[in-house]
């Protein structure tokens, strides 16, 4: 079984495996912790404790790991694997390569070192966004050049609410002045995230400062299907009023 390590601290999800890790574990423990930080737009920094209380994975936990692996792992931020027991020690080392994260491994006496490190990775690259399931609308905050990233978690975020609705109301882009891209490829998941989703968007406003800001809803109207408005930074509540009222909301399939 999979039980929470209490002293954790904030944003740190902290586990210890005891016995043997089925797929239920995955199920009821792993996979509520990638769906809540999904819904919230944040990234899991994870710690797994493999101390002498663990004995196996089952056969079902395997394949489990494997699907939340390959459909989540650029949700997460950074994971601490803690363990003595060498062939998970090697099997982490070699994983490590595989992941988009940073992977580090500890001995189980060095738990609070795991749990330090965590804690001291660096905050995310500046955009963060969440989704108010009320209004059907999620809140992207910019602080920094645009990556890949970024857009794949938003899409992540967008595409589990359009698994079960129409559309969502509105998007709105909150940010001091506009400030680009991080490297090309960071652009190109931007046009792939507007191609794959404008459809599906009624209302798109850019809450920002700038001159560029004034000219995105202009440009934005002859490439995207939603309605597009301009805002100014200080005017975040006004601009996500409007989107929350788009007449005609998707509703639940």
């Amino acid at each position: 079984m999979l039980e929470r390590i209490p002293d954790a601290p904030a944003g740190v999800d902290a586990l210890k495996a005891v016995g043997d890790v089925t797929k239920y574990d995955y199920e009821t423990v792993i996979e509520p912790i990638v769906d809540a930080a999904r819904r919230e737009g944040r990234r899991v920094r994870m710690l797994c404790e493999f101390g002498p209380e663990f004995d196996s994975f089952t056969p079902g936990a395997a394949w489990e790991d494997l699907k939340v692996g390959l459909g989540s792992m650029r949700l997460f931020e950074g994971c601490a694997v803690v363990t003595d027991t060498g062939w998970i020690r090697e099997a982490a080392k070699l994983g490590r390569f595989l992941v988009p994260c940073p992977v580090r491994v500890f001995d189980v006496g060095d738990r609070a070192d795991a749990l330090g490190w965590l804690a001291s990775l660096p905050q995310g690259p500046g955009v963060s966004h969440r989704l108010d399931p009320e209004s059907q609308t999620i809140v992207v905050e910019v602080d920094a050049p645009l990556r890949s990233q970024d857009f794949d978690a938003l899409a992540q975020t967008a595409d589990a609410w359009l698994e079960t609705h129409d559309r969502l109301t509105g998007l709105v882009v909150h940010a001091r002045e506009f400030p680009g891209w991080e490297n090309v490829t960071g652009l190109l998941r931007h046009v792939r995230f507007v191609r794959d989703h404008h459809r599906r968007i009624r209302r798109v406003a850019l809450a920002a400062d700038g001159r560029l800001a004034d000219l995105m809803p202009h440009l934005g109207r002859h490439f995207v299907q939603a309605e597009v408005r301009h805002f100014g930074y200080d005017d975040l509540d006004a601009a996500v009023a409007w989107v929350a009222s788009a007449p005609e909301a998707g509703g639940q399939r």
